[in-house]
């Protein structure tokens, strides 16, 4: 599938940070009401990775008149054999390059299967329920619903700067980012925790590290340690992505197994929490997979977490040509 008559396609570059950010913007709001996405996030994503690059992995779609009406691309944190593909279109003039956008990026990834040395890829791509368009494009694509993720929020007003004491036993502290012990530490936690979670791709230290060091900036002091009398027990990784939106921004949070219903999650969330208005953050969001089999929903209810929106998650399978 091409684009239609009229239309043109490129590769991004840095340069057009300003003009994508508009159009995820314009795509965002006739999504879910209000911009989703940070110059950050299009920075990084421009930036690739070690498993993408913008040069193959992405493209831009312009409309007749010029505009710059969609834009596709990949991401692939692990270097593993799942692919997220990503379109946006501008809610006015985009929709003829959807479908071609969409077809073109799955094409990308079949070559990919190859370079990899693979003999199938999934790819995933996520959709708002109410975009119906691009919920058929997807269907007509192959692809097939698999779960839905919901986009957490609560408000810090009034939150202090100073976390409350978490309970007996329990004690929290920032990670040591000049401590190569330390950093594998946290990543052990990490992926332990996550192994008992379906769709989890475990990730090798140094391929961690990897994707670690080529992050714009990292707020160090907003990456916490929870132990349980003195055993490494959990941790919470904070991400820059959302301080366009002045949002605090929870990445990843883990538990242990054996530290579960400890207060260890909450405690560790209140901690964030006092970090983040201590900075001057108006708010704070997450996203949670609604199936996760530890029932992380549930937490984020109770520390005053509220859906700001729900997304659907769609799957399909790719071989090469």
């Amino acid at each position: 599938m091409t684009l239609p008559a009229g239309w043109t396609a490129r590769r991004p570059t840095l340069d057009d940070l300003p003009a994508i950010l508009a159009l995820v913007h314009a795509s965002d709001v006739a999504a879910v009401g209000h911009p989703d996405f940070s110059a950050d996030d299009v920075r990084e994503a421009l930036a690739g990775s070690p498993y993408v690059s913008p040069e193959r992995d992405s493209l831009l779609a312009y409309a007749p008149d010029g505009s710059l009406a969609g834009w596709a691309y990949l991401e692939n944190e692990n270097g593993g054999d799942r692919d997220f593909l990503e379109v946006y279109t501008h809610p006015r003039t985009g929709l003829p390059a959807q479908a071609p956008l969409l077809a073109m990026t799955l094409a990308r990834v079949a070559e990919r299967v190859g370079e990899l040395g693979l003999t199938t890829m999934t790819v995933r791509a996520g959709a708002i329920p109410t975009e119906k368009p691009y919920i058929a494009a997807l269907r007509d694509a192959g692809f097939e619903f698999v779960k839905r993720y919901a986009r957490m929020r609560r408000s810090l007003d009034g939150v202090p700067a100073a976390a409350p004491a978490p309970p007996d036993g329990v004690s929290i502290r920032t990670v040591d980012p000049a401590d190569d012990a330390d950093l594998r530490l946290f990543h052990g936690i990490l992926d332990a925790a996550f192994r008992d979670t379906p769709d989890y791709q475990p990730r090798a230290y140094e391929r961690w590290r990897e994707w670690v060091d080529g992050q714009g900036s990292v707020a160090w002091d907003e990456w916490l340690v929870a132990s349980v009398d003195g055993t490494p027990a959990g941790i919470l990784q904070s991400s820059d992505q959302s301080l366009d939106d002045n949002e605090g921004w929870v990445k990843m949070l883990a538990v242990a197994r054996p530290h579960r219903r400890r207060g260890v999650g909450e405690a560790l969330l209140r901690r964030a929490f006092a970090l983040y208005a201590a900075k001057g953050r108006a708010k704070v969001g997450l996203g949670v997979d609604l199936a996760n089999p530890t029932e992380a929903a549930r937490l984020y209810y109770a520390v005053g977490m509220t859906p700001a929106y729900e997304a659907d998650i769609f799957e399909r399978t790719v071989t090469t040509p």
